[in-house]
């Protein structure tokens, strides 16, 4: 299964590293290609999200009513999920995509003789990049700490983006996951290639950029109706 999926991203790297000639920057620039095509996943994601944050006061109103009936309570919260055509499972939709090319990428990196056949692409996995000496092979502090501040701010934004009464139906399993995934980042991240490193801290700077970006829209569209609204009273 692993090789299915790292045979062609060898194949992808090849092409991208024979325009770029620099390994490091074609991760990069593979990791921006990546994000731009599952970005309407995220922003789906993020419109989800606001639409459960609208929709709290139907599953409280329905947590409170079938509190001593677990089974029930689930069913209803089915049903209003059903008719607000929501996916509570849409929020893990991008990070799910993104796990076969993690895979794919640890082993291409790990073991680059094994998936990619051009000569040249081989020694290109061991190339130097910034303070790394060999992208195949762990960095023991620096990417992996970055990586994992960057999954932390990333997961901090999104959570705010989905206001406090979304994440406050999630209990504390949210702000568990804010603080356990970037320490589990870190730990991991020095034993993985250094390539795979790069490839997670750009991916979550970039979610960090879309976060903003759409937080920023969102604040204006407000504004922007009260003013209207000031212009029809006068």
């Amino acid at each position: 299964m692993t090789r299915i999926i790292a045979v062609p991203l060898g194949y992808i790297l090849d092409a991208l590293y024979s325009f770029i000639d620099n390994y490091g920057i074609t991760i990069i620039v593979f990791t921006v290609i990546i994000r731009l095509i599952i970005l309407p996943l995220y922003a789906a994601q993020l419109r989800s999200m606001s639409r459960m944050q609208a929709m709290q006061p139907k599953i409280k109103e329905i947590q409170t009513k079938y509190a001593s009936d677990s089974q029930m309570m689930n069913i209803k919260l089915q049903e209003l999920y059903k008719e607000e055509k929501i996916n509570p499972a849409m929020g893990c939709l991008p990070l799910l995509i993104q796990l076969p090319i993690i895979w794919g990428l640890f082993a291409l990196l790990r073991n680059p003789t094994e998936y990619i056949h051009n000569s040249d692409m081989v020694l290109a996995a061991h190339e130097s990049f910034l303070w790394v000496h060999d992208l195949s092979q762990p960095d023991l502090w620096l990417f992996p700490i970055l990586a994992g501040v960057a999954t932390f701010i990333s997961m901090k934004l999104t959570q705010s983006s989905s206001g406090s009464a979304a994440a406050g139906s999630m209990g504390g399993s949210m702000k568990v996951m804010q603080y356990f995934m970037p320490i589990m980042i870190v730990w991991m991240g020095r034993t993985l290639p250094a390539g795979l490193c790069l490839y997670w801290l750009v991916s979550y700077i970039f979610q960090i950029a879309q976060t903003k970006i759409t937080q920023i829209f969102k604040n204006r569209k407000p504004s922007g109706k009260g003013k209207k609204g000031g212009k029809k009273k006068k």
